[in-house]
């Protein structure tokens, strides 16, 4: 704790000051201090891609997040519900969602113990969002929990100088559906503003019984003058959505691919006779963010920012044949019988809080560059679990059967420096220092005690050097180390996890002119005890991880977009890679197998984007958009059983531009046709393995499986867009 409060008080020297803000075209935004703390410069010496707002918003009718980001160097995403809502996941690297570090606006929005990131919990966030910058690789220093594949930063969207007014309306496939209304007031008196949208989706999914039904907010008020700035924001979200994470095995996925085992009730035969109708997942999440900004002169800007996230919520179970001690039940006696068994419903709650503070100071004069920044946050999460309803109605439903906290205290504290050398040479440095305590004490849900404490001390320092070769070329290289902690799973699932380390090479060159853009880069990633997914889920759907020792990626990335005349845009990207565990070991028939170099799991070896886009006017867009994903395995072992073949998915964009002279500013027809050649496929899935002593006796056996998420083929959504 001395740590925090240590970097706390130096957060809290600027908590009085704020900002400038700067008018670009039509639109007012915070100055780059909130947001660029934690963002590469174009000209730092780093891998990375920024998208507008006017790219998000040509796909924007309701999926979540990560389909909006689908089509960018070296991502692969996944969706449980077959159709990008609901529960969706993105991979950058090879590396999952707990490893790419996520902010909004500066201030950690992973989840402290899963370190993953829900975005069902925001639905339409993207609704709300300026522009977002994906960082490949460590990237610059950021808050919260280390990048190790990626960072992802996220800002808000800016202020228009005349008010706006916005609904959007969407339908399509599986009976999906989004409503929203936007109002940006613009600025008013000079100085103050604000913004309110609100959303509904609502969907079938591909997958049976995969429903989401799903709402959203978000509220701004600003003030601002010639020095300073102040933001308070809150937005949050409801979902309520049928649970689709079990997947289907390989025969099942043949037959019946859209079948769901979730909330499955037998007979007594084992045949299926019914589905529970509330196996789902509740979860509400709220959000509160309030930036005060400052420039203090021409070269010095600072930045604080307080935020507190609020999240509860629970996911719901049919379970059949419960022992009664799993639920802390005595056995009781109905006419002679004893019973210590029964069918029951469970409910297995998560009550958080997030609260904490990030800070930053910048000063920029001539051709150097100087950030200073960092953040204090702290989590505490309540885990627990009741059952609400039994077939034996005398047992007592008012305890808890597992209860358990997690309090996680993070703090970090970065330096950035850049100099500009001769117009040439740009150096770059950037030194973090992370503090990371976390506590779990409680019972477990399988009745065990949890005790654990861990704390850890993280340095991870960067540098890197660009050169600029003229005005259309600029070659880097920079080198970044990262440490991250294990998440709660690591700790809870494993055998006393250790901290990753990560040496990250980046060598790189852009190429930009009016007509043209090319980026390439070679990245060599070098892990030690990279915690990386077995392939297995835990009880609870969350996928296990284990230390493995050595492992590297090395790859080759190339993004480019290509002006073809004047109606045509080519925006071409693909990335090949080599993911590696060095000396790879496996437990098969009860010895250790020692299999050597091994593929990473969840890590295919060839992934490429390919955007056409043909504008006849200034009214029409057509946008051809495909995207192949090589084959991978879902395990560390290279076991055929756990491959997933390579796919391909063509997606069609239309969007209609209509400019009414009266009452309404503009009107925008969408349409988006995905996956338009039926494609059948599988973006993820999980495999297992286990010893098993009873088949055969006095030896063991090796049993494995797998589990399949097939995604949706042919399916639309058509959209309209009024302004007003």
């Amino acid at each position: 704790m001395k740590q925090i409060s240590l970097i706390l008080c130096l957060g809290l020297t600027f908590f009085s000051f704020a900002q400038q803000t700067d008018i670009k075209k039509d639109t007012i935004q915070l100055e780059e201090v909130l947001v660029t703390a934690t963002r590469a410069n174009q000209k730092d010496p780093f891998t990375e891609t920024t998208i507008t707002k006017d790219d998000i918003e040509k796909q924007n009718l309701g999926q979540d997040m990560p389909q909006l980001l689908d089509n960018l160097p070296s991502v692969v995403t996944t969706t449980d519900t077959g159709i990008g809502i609901g529960y969706t996941g993105i991979r950058v690297r090879g590396s999952d969602a707990t490893r790419v570090n996520v902010t909004i606006n500066g201030i950690p929005f992973n989840d402290s113990e899963s370190q993953g990131t829900y975005w069902v919990d925001i639905p339409d966030f993207a609704s709300s969002v300026e522009s977002i910058q994906l960082q490949r690789g460590v990237g610059t220093s950021t808050n919260g929990a280390g990048a190790f594949g990626a960072s992802l930063s996220l800002a808000t969207e800016g202020i228009p100088n005349n008010a706006i007014a916005e609904i959007n309306a969407s339908y399509g496939s599986f009976n999906t559906s989004k409503l929203n209304v936007k109002y940006n007031s613009g600025v008013l008196k000079d100085h103050f503003s604000y913004v309110a949208r609100a959303s509904k989706i609502n969907s079938d999914g591909y997958i049976d019984r995969a429903t989401s039904n799903l709402s959203s907010y978000y509220l701004e008020g600003n003030y601002f003058n010639n020095k300073t700035s102040i933001k308070l924001l809150s937005f949050g979200g409801k979902e309520r959505t049928y649970q689709s994470w079990y997947g289907v095995d390989a025969e099942t996925l043949l037959n019946d691919r859209t079948f769901n085992p979730a909330g499955v009730i037998y007979d007594d035969n084992g045949n299926i006779i019914d589905f529970y109708k509330n196996q789902v997942d509740d979860y509400t999440q709220n959000h509160y963010q309030l930036h005060l900004n400052h420039e203090f002169n021409s070269d010095l800007k600072g930045a604080v920012a307080l935020h507190y996230t609020k999240g509860k919520g629970y996911y719901e179970q049919y379970k059949q044949d419960e022992d009664f001690t799993d639920y802390g039940f005595t056995p009781i006696v109905v006419n002679g019988n004893t019973i210590d068994k029964t069918d029951l419903v469970r409910r297995k709650w998560l009550d958080n809080d997030f609260y904490g503070m990030t800070f930053s100071l910048k000063y920029k004069k001539d051709t150097k560059n100087i950030l200073f920044g960092g953040a204090a946050n702290q989590y505490v999460g309540d885990h627990f679990g009741k059952v609400i309803w039994t077939e034996q109605q005398s047992l007592p439903l008012d305890g808890k059967f597992y209860d358990n906290t997690g309090t996680k205290n993070d703090a970090n504290v970065y330096l950035k420096a850049s100099q500009l050398y001769n117009e040439k040479w740009l150096l770059f440095a950037d030194l973090q220092y992370r503090y990371v305590d976390y506590n779990v004490s409680g019972v477990d849900d399988n009745s065990s005690e949890l005790n654990i404490k861990d704390n850890l001390n993280l340095f991870n320092p960067k540098a890197g050097v660009t050169y600029f070769y003229n005005n259309n070329n600029d070659f880097y290289i920079s080198y970044a180390r990262a440490n991250k902690e294990p998440k709660r799973a690591d700790y809870i699932d494993g055998n006393n996890p250790k901290p990753e380390q990560l040496n990250d090479l980046e060598i790189g060159w852009k190429h930009h002119t009016n007509k043209q853009k090319f980026f390439a880069n070679i990245y060599y990633m070098q892990y030690k005890d990279q915690l990386v997914l077995t392939g297995a889920l835990n009880d609870v759907g969350t996928p296990i991880a284990e230390n493995v020792g050595k492992s590297y990626r090395l790859g080759l990335e190339l993004d480019a977009s290509f002006k073809i005349g004047d109606k045509f845009v080519w925006k071409p990207n693909m990335a090949i890679s080599r993911n590696k565990n060095v000396d790879a070991y496996e437990s098969k028939n009860g010895e250790l197998v020692h299999l050597g170099e091994t593929d990473l799991s969840y890590s295919p070896n060839f992934i490429a984007s390919n955007i056409l886009v043909y504008q006849p006017t200034k009214k029409w867009d057509f946008t051809l958009i495909s995207k192949y994903v090589s084959e991978q395995y879902m395990s560390n072992t290279q076991n055929e059983l756990s491959k997933l073949k390579g796919y391909t998915t063509t997606n069609f964009n239309i969007q209609y531009r209509l400019t009414p002279k009266k009452y309404v500013k503009q009107v925008v027809f969408t349409a988006l046709l995905n996956n338009i050649f039926n494609a059948k496929y599988v973006s993820n899935g999980y495999f297992y393995s286990y010893d098993d002593t009873w088949s055969v006796p006095n030896q063991t056996t090796t049993i494995y499986g797998s589990g399949y998420y097939p995604q949706a083929g042919f399916h639309f959504l058509t959209g309209v867009k009024l302004v007003f």
